[in-house]
């Protein structure tokens, strides 16, 4: 599986208020980008957090994008993969509409009434690790499902989970021309944070767009 993880952040490495409010980081060049990397992939993947704050629906906004995925026999829209932990994807997600499937994955500590809640919602329900989402044995289930490319659209937590288990391939950030500020804001990678053995990035693609810088790295393999 080939995973990439997509970013906008402020000049000064923020996601959203400290509030978790969303603020306007990137434009339309940056908004179209992305969904082209959606069409590209076969599944989209943030964690709850990103799901209780902005309730995305990760599907396509482009049609004809849409329509090209179809002539590739593939279904309009990616799949939509949600990591929930602490089980708290509330019912009536958008990610749950019948728009694209949708894996949810929890871990085996996970309330038998919830996982059949969200599978009656229409969820496919992952279920790996005791008390939080093994990413490695899940990623790998989704791999089995035919997922062979996977996005990655947050949140921090997320993101910095799937660099401590060395699973991210590449990593494009958009920084956009604007401050945030706060030291409780949410970052690109936030999680426990390393303190050794950091993840080594080889920038290989910068490109502005509107007033704003596209950075694209690939992960150096440790080995």
């Amino acid at each position: 599986m080939h995973v990439v993880v997509n970013a906008a952040m402020s000049a000064d490495g923020k996601l959203s208020t400290h509030q978790r409010e969303q603020i306007a980081i990137s434009g339309e060049a940056d908004f179209d980008r992305v969904d082209q990397l959606r069409a590209e992939s076969d599944a989209v993947m943030v964690g709850v957090g990103t799901v209780l704050a902005d309730d995305p629906s990760l599907t396509l906004d482009d049609p004809e994008r849409q329509r090209a995925r179809e002539d590739r026999g593939q279904p309009p829209n990616p799949a939509r993969v949600v990591a929930d932990s602490r089980v708290r994807t509330p019912p009536n997600a958008r990610i749950l509409d019948d728009e694209a499937l949708t894996y949810l994955l929890v871990s085996e500590a996970a309330p038998t009434d919830f996982v059949e809640q969200m599978e009656d919602a229409g969820a496919t329900v992952i279920a790996t690790g005791e008390d939080r989402v093994d990413l490695v044995t899940a990623l790998a289930k989704l791999e089995g499902d035919g997922v062979e490319q996977l996005m990655i659209e947050g949140g921090g937590e997320v993101i910095f989970s799937l660099f401590e288990h060395g699973l991210v391939d590449e990593l494009s950030v958009f920084v956009g021309p604007n401050v945030i500020g706060g030291r409780d804001a949410p970052t690109l990678a936030d999680g426990d944070g390393f303190v050794e053995n950091f993840p080594s990035l080889e920038l290989h693609d910068v490109e502005q767009l509107d007033d704003g810088v596209l950075l694209r790295w690939t992960v150096e393999d440790e080995a």
